[in-house]
């Protein structure tokens, strides 16, 4: 047996995430670990390879006790991990970031070569001398799950590996994994994604409340059964109800806008309206202007011309992101833990990042009561599991964070959502629970824009799709007119005299 846990625990402050965890892993086994939000996933991943210490228990490598005193401990037996929230420096390139776990037998010049070996035969395009600070979500898990590959790992961990990903992505991601298990590493699989494990992994072990609640072999299961394993029931249902839009409440008016470095990418002729009581979903694959795009949405990049943008008629491209929350803007980035929230201030001073004015008094002193009753609505309506308002953002899962980031700009009574990546790294209840807050807050007439590399998410609660390629924008298209193949072909940019019968950008534009 490659690894074996034997009766793990691990408690923290009002939370026991790991009670009494036995774990064998085989070589050559992909092996799934499956729970939801807050269940001991990441805590018992962060055993394995050395970043945290367990209460009890012990861990067995090849045979033999050892103890996982630090990731250097693990990174030399073999293990590499790429976790779901990325540990790379923001100010190093991506080459620099791979260099620094892999020592100092080869320079750099020569893991730059390797990154682009690697990143052509497995399909995962990374530049190596890109900043990671200027690169969007997927384009860190790249950098991520290149470095393990070159680090030629025993194990390899999995920490939601694929939630930024497109379909093709994932499709040669797993040609990779099944070839490195097929070699003999050994592979932990952490995904909330059922269709996912189902289709690559050998076992599943399953984890609620911090403890094993089974172990199945995923292919004998369906996804209604793992989902039941998991949560202890089904799934709530969507109901995606058509609706007759409003008046247009964001736009874009064919926008042009030059790259703002030398890896960012410019905005080409970029159109589009949301109307209230619709969402509009925007796919594309990582790293095509989607940060641009919402850099310029959310007012973080003013260099627009003001009149290319208008919110509810009003020009507000001279806007920074205050004045737009004032006027009824608001916007969920993708980074959860760093810019959504900061990480060592509680819930409740997280509050304090988008909240009204009435949150500080004339005097500029934080009203504390208004933050902590407003949190704790948070907590309670979308199920966060916390350890109350005052708990520091970085203590919650990463799924239980997304589920409070939403939240608090839901409760903020929008008149337009922008949010990029609502359900990155939840569990199928929680993402149902998301998609259903963001279904209602179309229904009470806000107009959503949501920006995801999930087709399954955006055809579940879309009601018009376009997609992002190379700094352009596609024609607008129905839902109901919408097929993955459809949209697949588009992410390479290949919508161009073809907008459904062949009509132009402005005929496609109108009948949408």
């Amino acid at each position: 047996m490659r690894l074996t846990l034997e009766h793990i625990s691990k408690s923290y402050p009002g939370v026991l995430a790991n009670d009494d965890i036995n774990l064998d892993v085989a070589a050559g086994e992909i092996h799934a670990v499956l729970g939801e939000n807050g269940a001991g996933k990441s805590t018992l991943m962060k055993i394995i390879y050395g970043a945290t210490q367990p209460d009890s228990g012990r861990i067995v490598w090849n045979g033999q006790p050892v103890r996982m005193r630090s990731p250097g401990v693990a990174r030399e037996l073999g293990i590499a991990m790429v976790y779901q929230h990325f540990s790379l420096f923001d100010t190093l390139t991506a080459a620099e970031n791979i260099w620094l776990g892999l020592g100092r037998d080869v320079d750099l010049a020569q893991i730059e070569a390797r990154i682009a070996e690697v990143s052509q035969r497995y399909g995962l395009e990374c530049a190596p001398r890109r900043p990671v600070h200027s690169m969007s979500v997927g384009e860190r898990q790249r950098v991520e799950i290149i470095r393990c590959l070159l680090a030629d790992p025993k194990l390899l961990i999995l920490d939601e590996p694929t939630s930024v990903l497109t379909p093709q992505a994932v499709e040669s991601l797993f040609v990779v994994l099944r070839q490195l298990a097929a070699d003999g590493c050994s592979i932990l699989y952490i995904s909330h994604k059922l269709d996912e494990i189902r289709s690559l992994c050998h076992k599943c072990t399953v984890l609620r409340g911090g403890r094993v609640a089974g172990r199945v072999d995923p292919a004998q299961e369906t996804e209604a059964s793992l989902s039941r394993l998991m949560i202890g029931a089904d799934p709530p249902q969507l109901t995606h109800r058509p609706q007759h839009a409003g008046d247009v409440l964001l736009a874009l008016d064919r926008l042009d806008l030059p790259a703002s470095g030398e890896f960012g990418v410019a905005l080409r002729s970029v159109s589009l309206d949301v109307r209230g009581g619709e969402i509009l979903g925007i796919a594309g694959v990582s790293g095509n202007g989607q940060q641009e795009l919402l850099a310029v949405l959310s007012g973080e990049d003013r260099r627009a011309p003001a009149q290319s943008i208008r919110l509810g008629g009003e020009p507000i491209g001279a806007l920074g992101p205050g004045p737009r929350r004032r006027l009824g803007l608001r916007f969920i980035p993708e980074e959860r833990l760093g810019r959504a929230t900061v990480p060592s201030l509680s819930l409740e001073l997280n509050m304090l990042l988008t909240a009204d004015a009435d949150a500080v008094s004339r005097r500029g002193l934080v009203r504390a009561a208004a933050l902590r009753e407003r949190a704790q609505a948070v907590i309670a309506r979308f199920q966060v599991k916390a350890h109350g308002p005052q708990a520091p953002a970085r203590s919650l899962s990463g799924g239980n964070l997304q589920k409070y980031v939403v939240g608090r700009e839901i409760l903020g009574n929008p008149r337009v959502l922008v949010v990029s990546q609502p359900t990155w790294g939840v569990d199928v209840g929680a993402s149902a629970q998301i998609r259903a807050e963001l279904l209602a807050l179309r229904d009470a007439g806000c107009a959503v824009l949501v920006v995801s590399e999930e087709l399954d998410e955006l055809f579940e609660i879309a009601d018009r799709l376009q997609v992002i390629a190379r700094g352009r924008l596609s024609p607008p298209l129905e839902r109901a007119a919408a097929t993955v193949e459809h949209i697949g072909a588009w992410m390479s940019g290949l919508w161009d005299g073809e907008a459904g019968d062949g009509a132009t950008w402005e005929e496609a534009h109108a009948a949408a």
